[in-house]
């Protein structure tokens, strides 16, 4: 068996034990069991259960189909809207309809910051690879045609700033009640889009341009799309 077949019949398996029993509740003994494989040789594709969870994360972020075509639009202004509501739209809204698995997530990714860090830099590394390109290359488009300025030196941290925002945001929103709800503002998504694309270096002109403009249904985030 090639180590590419073996890896993704480990990641069936891990997927099949998380679902059942969870993060804390999934062992790697568990994983290599239902993969009819030696932990030893599990851990030669995956050294961690944390790095295996990861792995399964970024698989899924790959195949979402909205990301897939966000993915291939060429960089500009409209790419870079489309990215920033995209990913406030699918916070707030599984922080407003937080399911088991979502919050399992979240939990997570919060112990691990507070914890060795191990998950949270490997999934981090992931979306940085699988996103970065794409959000630093529409900026530097909107720099360069006049709807942004440059802020700092290091463009990729706009994005880490921007994700951090909308990641406390659903933390704060995630209990049954509350710890804050932002006043209930009824354009509570149109408020955090326009705080995060002026935060980057957007003008008053190209956030009006952009911003009410309607997504394709295959750019909406996924649980969305299917409510609609």
């Amino acid at each position: 068996m090639t180590s590419d077949l073996r890896r993704e019949l480990i990641l069936a398996a891990a997927k099949r034990c998380f679902a059942r029993t969870g993060f804390a509740g999934t062992t790697t003994k568990s994983i290599a069991a239902a993969a009819s494989i030696s932990e030893g040789l599990l851990f030669k594709h995956f050294p961690t259960k944390s790095a295996l969870y990861a792995a399964i994360l970024a698989e899924e972020c790959e195949a979402d189909p909205a990301m897939c075509t966000l993915l291939g639009l060429a960089p500009s202004t409209e790419t870079l809207v489309i990215l920033i509501r995209g990913m406030v739209g699918h916070f707030l809204q599984a922080s407003e309809t937080p399911d088991a698995e979502e919050a399992q997530r979240l939990r997570l990714m919060i112990t691990s910051h507070l914890d060795d860090g191990e998950f949270s830099r490997l999934l981090y590394d992931k979306i940085g690879e699988l996103i970065g390109p794409v959000f630093t290359a529409s900026l530097q488009r909107a720099v360069e045609i006049g709807d942004a300025s440059p802020v700092g030196r290091e463009p990729l941290n706009l994005f880490w700033f921007a994700h951090h925002t909308v990641l406390l945001l659903m933390l704060s929103r995630l209990p049954s009640v509350p710890c804050l709800t932002y006043a209930d503002a009824p354009d509570l998504e149109r408020q955090v889009c326009e705080f995060i694309l002026r935060g980057i270096g957007l003008n008053e002109t190209a956030i009006a341009s952009h911003l009410d403009r309607e997504l394709a249904p295959d750019l909406m985030p996924q649980r969305a799309a299917e409510s609609a």
